[in-house]
């Protein structure tokens, strides 16, 4: 057990190895088919942040990232890792993990029928989607705070509903005032091309991040987003878990 791992508990039995030698040359085409359908769009309309995080986590357009390669730039900046897992975790085990900067990350990859839209997560919304962005001080920072507080509410049911749905409408479906406009950095938005085309062509409604809104708001993961809450900076999510823990107790 590696060093890195050795603390999990509740997460250990979901925990893999990540073959990266065994993806095929029609896999790696697939994912350099979804990072061309998405870029364009989001070199105009993703947040710096993200952008930024891109680049220093050395994430290549034209082949399926290596985890051990990612993480090896992505520690040094902010302490986390993107932690090969076998699929779904349980929410212990999905807190603990985030708590202990671990960012469970699944291998496989959706096939060439399935781009624009896969029911499971997979390596492209897990690493494409989300990791870029925990190259940001702030945003890990606020990340790992969700994880460690979710984690103390183990088995009450409410509490975790309302925690869900902060982590909805930020982690996956977040998006920020700036450059005078609005720019998404939420994974949902960043790994869909439709749906962030569905944010650019003004589908949703924005409105300014409140969270008792947001604990309250209940979503739907079948269907284009008709809400979004814009934040003014990732400080503002930072501060929310923390009131969210506050209030829920």
């Amino acid at each position: 057990m590696s060093t890195a791992t050795a603390h999990l508990h509740a997460a250990l039995p979901f925990l893999i190895q990540q073959d990266w030698a065994a993806y095929t040359p029609e896999q790696h085409a697939t994912w350099a088919e979804l990072v061309r359908r998405c870029m364009p769009q989001l070199r105009q309309y993703a947040c710096q942040e993200y952008l930024d995080g891109f680049e220093q986590i050395g994430l290549r357009e034209d082949s399926i990232p290596d985890l051990a390669a990612i993480s090896s730039k992505l520690e040094p900046r902010t302490g986390w890792n993107s932690t090969p897992v076998s699929g779904y975790l349980p929410t212990d085990a999905f807190f603990e993990m985030l708590a202990a900067r671990r960012f469970p990350t699944t291998t496989w990859l959706r096939d060439k029928n399935s781009l624009e839209y896969t029911p499971e997560p997979d390596i492209f919304h897990d690493v494409f989607g989300h990791v870029p962005m925990h190259a940001h001080p702030v945003f890990a920072d606020f990340l790992y705070e969700y994880g460690r507080v979710g984690g103390t509410m183990a088995g009450r049911k409410e509490d975790l509903t309302r925690m869900s749905r902060l982590f909805w409408f930020t982690v996956e479906f977040g998006v920020i005032r700036q450059q005078g406009g609005i720019k998404v950095y939420g994974s949902g938005l960043i790994s869909s091309h439709g749906e962030c085309s569905h944010v650019v062509h003004r589908g949703p409604e924005i409105r300014d991040f409140n969270l008792d809104e947001v604990l309250e708001h209940e979503f739907s993961i079948s269907e284009m987003q008709p809400v979004l809450y814009a934040v003014e900076s990732f400080e503002q999510i930072y501060e929310a878990t923390k009131e969210a823990e506050r209030r829920l107790g």
